[in-house]
């Protein structure tokens, strides 16, 4: 039997990626002459290519913050978030080693077209700063205080950002970040098998919390004697120093005299995550610290392939060029995510689990 389909209804590769329109948009500035030259050609592809996986992470991450804005974030939806965050992992990873196609470029082949590209800058990729807002970059804690929102602005009365992309990033500022939500949704992790509906809750927590610091003090003791039995230092050395750490970790357990609720949510499932019932929270939570870590590597790769490009000199935007692009590697959004790490100890030390069957297996 013949197909239904005649040749010109026929989906084909080309039509089904747009191809002949995709091929269209490496022609350089406007489609100014003249065309570009092979470098230049190539820095662009590069660039485009750099905004599509942008645009492929930015729909990762709304996926992800639609779960968590959910009220009650119930437990069969975490292996969809850590999926999604897998993707947007791996992606940071490919475009980390994507700066090594770049470093291809010359420092002469790239200063033969540098001065077509203006007073742009890769601050002004509208998809970047969306997805750091999304995440939950906060402005204080931008380099050389660079508003992005403040910048957009400027770019669409100017008509050099479209309608779309400005209503895209109003809309995240108005929202609740990633960081906010992730801290929400530890803030209501059962500890000792307590919620913070429970009557009692409070007192549970702060239980843990009190717990959790004496098996420090504890284990700071056995490191002091050990130390010293090697001679590896002496009291007068080691004390203060683990004194002044069991004083961070308060502080940072109970603010100003009361508990963290999320903090402690986070230290109990770091703490034991052999407990089925915290196992995929557990895979959440490192999803995320390894989310920020490819970010952090993408941002260090950018450095190093510009500094070996065009050296120390001013960027094209106006910025400090190699010297911001390294104090952008600096940031950290989950903040708390990496601070528990320093606060974590061997499972042995630690108390056993108050309600264990709450957090067993369905089948148990």
């Amino acid at each position: 039997m013949a197909s239904s389909r005649t040749p010109v209804s026929r989906m084909t590769y080309s039509g089904y990626l747009q191809l002949d329109e995709l091929l269209k948009l490496q022609s350089g500035p406007d489609g100014h002459s003249p065309s570009p030259s092979n470098d230049e050609m190539h820095f662009i592809i590069t660039h485009q290519t750099f905004e599509l996986w942008f645009k492929q992470i930015r729909a990762e991450l709304d996926a992800v913050h639609r779960y968590l804005s959910e009220e009650s974030v119930r437990e069969e939806k975490l292996p969809a978030m850590v999926h999604h965050l897998e993707r947007v992992i791996e992606i940071f990873r490919l475009l980390s080693n994507q700066w090594k196609v770049m470093e291809t470029l010359s420092p002469q082949g790239f200063l033969a077209f540098r001065d077509r590209l203006g007073t742009s800058s890769g601050f002004e990729s509208w998809q970047m700063r969306a997805l750091e807002m999304r995440l939950g970059l906060k402005q204080e804690q931008r380099v050389a205080d660079m508003d992005p929102m403040e910048h957009m602005k400027k770019l669409h009365s100017e008509k050099k950002i479209s309608d779309n992309a400005f209503e895209i990033m109003k809309t995240i500022a108005t929202e609740k970040t990633l960081n906010d939500l992730v801290l929400e949704w530890l803030s209501r992790t059962p500890i000792n098998g307590s919620v913070p509906s429970d009557e009692e809750d409070s007192t549970v927590v702060d239980d843990f919390i009190s717990a959790h610091l004496n098996a420090m003090k504890s284990h700071a003791d056995q490191v002091v004697s050990h130390m010293i039995s090697i001679g590896h230092g002496t009291e007068e050395s080691l004390r203060p120093r683990m004194d002044a750490n069991q004083v961070q970790v308060s502080d940072f357990l109970s603010p100003e005299g009361k508990a963290s609720r999320s903090r402690a949510g986070l230290l109990f499932i770091e703490s034991y995550p052999e407990l089925p019932l915290l196992s995929w929270p557990r895979k959440f939570v490192d999803a995320v610290v390894q989310l920020e870590q490819s970010m952090l590597l993408f941002r260090h790769s950018h450095a190093r392939m510009v500094e070996r490009m065009i050296g120390r000199r001013m960027g094209t935007g106006g910025s400090s060029g190699v010297d911001y692009l390294d104090k952008t590697a600096t940031y950290r959004i989950f903040k708390d995510l990496w601070a528990v790490r320093t606060m974590l100890l061997p499972r042995k030390n630690l108390a056993d689990v108050v309600s264990s069957d709450y957090y067993g297996f369905n089948s148990d």
